[in-house]
């Protein structure tokens, strides 16, 4: 009788780590993205948000609008309509998609997106500022 639980025991041993294997979740996917987005709700902090961001377009030497890409297999698009818009679309690294679509006057928005992948979609209606930088992986 000893024997043949020193035969089983093993077997049952491998057996309770398939099982607990099984429940383990899978090896993580490839692929993610972490972004933080400030969209101010007053006034005032509005109006730091987008001097701020026409300082830097103006440092810059950048207009109205501008799509900048550093990397390989990006994407952009920036539409606007209406007067005293400030649009920003930045990308480093390889793989984003952005759109920047401002309708109506005196939007500002800055879109920031590193590492790989990222993926960001805005759209504003006026008299708005905001910023978002992304990082993906």
């Amino acid at each position: 009788m000893i024997s043949q639980l020193s035969l089983r025991a093993p077997g049952a041993a491998l057996l309770a780590l398939l099982v607990a294997g099984s429940a383990l979740p899978g090896p993580a996917r490839a692929g993610g993205q972490v972004s933080w987005t400030f969209a101010p709700s007053n006034r005032e902090a509005a109006g730091l948000l987008d001097a701020g961001l026409r300082i830097y377009a103006l440092s810059n030497d950048l207009r109205d609008g501008s799509i900048r890409q550093r990397g390989r297999g990006n994407s952009a698009g920036l539409s606007q309509r209406g007067r005293g818009n400030l649009g920003l679309v930045e990308q480093r690294g390889d793989g984003h998609a952005a759109t920047l679509d401002q309708r109506g006057d005196r939007n500002a928005y800055g879109l920031f997106q590193f590492g790989r992948g990222a993926e960001d979609h805005v759209v504003q209606t006026g008299g708005e500022s905001g910023a978002t930088v992304s990082y993906g992986w």
